[in-house]
């Protein structure tokens, strides 16, 4: 089985549109049964709340269903085995002090096709979830052409 996670700040804008975008991807494919996907945040503000209602509602405006609820990575999340996906440069430096030699890190927009932008902005006072939506969808379908190069998926 093949794990993804998702990781923003606090787990309820980026990373969770990301992990919801991506299981409609994995499902469309046909690889529920061969990846696994989920989201966390670096911080603890947020955990148990649903996903920012920015975030929602974009998905739902795209057909996509979400209810998941926001927690904190833990160590255990770090297997070397996950590809543990940071929204933005600062999600990555958390992770790296978390786990520095982790083989799978990565930020999502590696896997963009829009070379100019690497970090996927926080949404949260921006409102600008739509904009992030299009960012993330672009990033996860390099991802998830990756993940079935890397993995013969």
């Amino acid at each position: 089985m093949v794990r993804v996670l998702f990781v923003c700040l606090g787990n309820i804008c980026r990373s969770p549109m990301a992990e919801a975008v991506f299981q409609q991807m994995v499902d469309e494919a046909d690889l529920s049964d061969q990846i696994d996907v989920d989201s966390a945040g670096t911080g603890s503000w947020h955990v148990g709340e649903k996903a920012h209602h920015g975030t929602r509602r974009v998905l739902a405006q795209h057909g996509i269903a979400y209810d998941g609820r926001a927690r904190k990575i833990s160590r255990q999340d770090m297997d070397p085995k996950t590809y543990v996906v940071a929204m933005d440069a600062s999600n990555l430096s958390n992770l790296q002090a978390l786990s520095s030699q982790h083989p799978r890190l990565y930020r999502l927009l590696d896997f963009s096709s829009q070379s100019a932008v690497r970090d996927v902005p926080d949404p949260y006072y921006s409102d600008n979830f739509d904009y992030v939506y299009d960012l993330v969808t672009d990033g996860c379908r390099g991802l998830l052409a990756t993940i079935r190069e890397q993995e013969g998926l």
